[in-house]
């Protein structure tokens, strides 16, 4: 059985990710081929919470190619590149049934890409020095570890357009599943799959074109659903830029009260009022480097208006807030992680300590069978599955609170009972 684990977001799913499916069955060459992604939960990578539940983003992708859905604990859903990338890799090859890994990446240089992988330069003392004198200068960590990986492979004889290639989001994340796989799969197991990304940017904030971003979705979403929600105004300006059935998947549990759509300025002035009235944030995780009292100071400066209503994507957030030091994405995960309570011990424990299967159909409930008996952790389809672990094991019962305080967050953002993540149950398509 050939089952290929895919790393995303689906927030929310659209034409690029149908695409990947598409592709990555196209190129094992198995039309029945098991797609079993995992996906971030209430919160993504870049730290905001997702445009829609779980269990909505999941139905989207069994219905639009998907067999199995696994979730992604809040802890490695909503942190930096390299620890998404371990914990995503990790989960995949802890259920025992995953064969391939397939990612999109924004260049064409593949080869480049896992030139770098081969390099074990997280581990090399230079390596890390460079990143320290790099941020010395005033710039991001993200930056300033790119620029490092480009010394450290221009040492290494690696030639290439290495800039270029660290310059998207998407390749980053690339050259980390690689890096994970490396340290993870190191029988060399897993096979994997780089697809070329089709279409827009990934910042790109205009819809045009088939594959439109994620960017420009959620943009065109907020837009529509601030203005008293409605379900054909939104129908309309997304028509063709994401499946029928995804789209109707997403207007339907809208239209119907399973969620509202969340408001990303209330969350972010609430998450500021918190900050402001906080004795301390130094033990909030990606607190560190004088970030929580940077945030403090600036906390104390948002007022009714600061953030106008219809900032729906944060860009007048910010450019308020943000500086080359401290790029939005940390700040806004580290709100995260202290709207949810996640402090640095948290950060201590390198890999997801148990599998949250989101939903299934027919093909997978069949996987599902076998990946009960091969998994190497716990695989739990409801919460109260944890209930039962997590005495037996202290970071699983320290990730799954922190997972529930997330869904908590979640759902009050979705405009439900702030206790709706216990009566969650895996999405069934037949």
């Amino acid at each position: 059985m050939r089952v290929i684990g895919i790393i995303a977001e689906f927030n929310p799913f659209h034409n690029g990710h149908g695409y990947l499916i598409k592709k990555a069955r196209e190129i094992v060459n198995d039309p029945r081929a098991i797609v079993m992604p995992v996906i971030s939960g209430f919160f993504t990578q870049r730290g905001l919470p997702a445009v829609c539940p779980p269990a909505v983003r999941a139905r989207q992708a069994l219905l639009c190619g998907a067999d199995v859905v696994i979730g992604l604990p809040f802890s490695f859903s909503c942190a930096p590149s390299s620890r998404f990338a371990e914990g995503a890799v990790s989960e995949l090859v802890s259920t025992g049934v995953v064969t391939d890994i397939a990612f999109g990446v924004d260049t064409d240089d593949t080869d480049l890409l896992k030139a770098l992988s081969e390099e074990r330069f997280e581990d090399n003392v230079l390596f890390n020095s460079k990143i320290s004198e790099y941020i010395s200068t005033g710039i991001s960590f993200p930056e300033a570890r790119a620029s490092a990986i480009k010394d450290y492979a221009v040492s290494k004889g690696i030639t290439g357009d290495i800039a270029s290639v660290l310059s998207s989001p998407n390749s980053i994340l690339a050259l980390d599943y690689l890096l994970a796989l490396k340290k993870i799969d190191k029988q060399h197991r897993i096979n994997v799959i780089i697809i070329k990304r089709e279409g827009n940017g990934y910042h790109e904030d205009k819809i045009n074109g088939e594959f439109a971003s994620a960017t420009a979705i959620r943009k065109a979403i907020f837009e529509e659903a601030s203005n008293n929600f409605s379900q054909s105004a939104i129908a309309l300006k997304l028509n063709g830029h994401m499946p029928d059935l995804a789209l109707g998947t997403m207007l339907s549990a809208a239209s119907s009260g399973v969620f509202t759509f969340p408001n990303y300025v209330d969350y972010i002035r609430e998450c500021m009022l918190a900050a402001n009235a906080s004795s301390s944030l130094d033990n909030i995780a990606y607190m560190s480097d004088d970030l929580s009292g940077y945030i403090k100071n600036t906390a104390s400066d948002i007022r009714p208006g600061t953030i106008p209503d219809d900032d729906y994507d944060l860009k007048v957030f910010g450019n308020m807030i943000s500086t080359k030091r401290y790029t939005l994405s940390r700040i806004q995960r580290a709100l995260a992680s202290m709207i949810t309570g996640q402090d640095n011990s948290c950060l201590e424990i390198k890999r997801p300590p148990y599998i949250r299967v989101l939903g299934f159909n027919s093909e997978g409930k069949y996987c599902l069978k076998i990946m009960g008996k091969c998994a190497k952790i716990p695989v739990i389809n409801r919460p109260s599955d944890c209930l039962e672990l997590q005495s037996e094991n202290e970071s699983l019962k320290k990730i799954f609170e922190l997972d529930m305080r997330a869904a908590s967050t979640g759902w009050k953002l979705y405009d439900r009972d702030t206790a709706s993540e216990w009566e969650s149950i895996p999405v069934i398509v037949k």
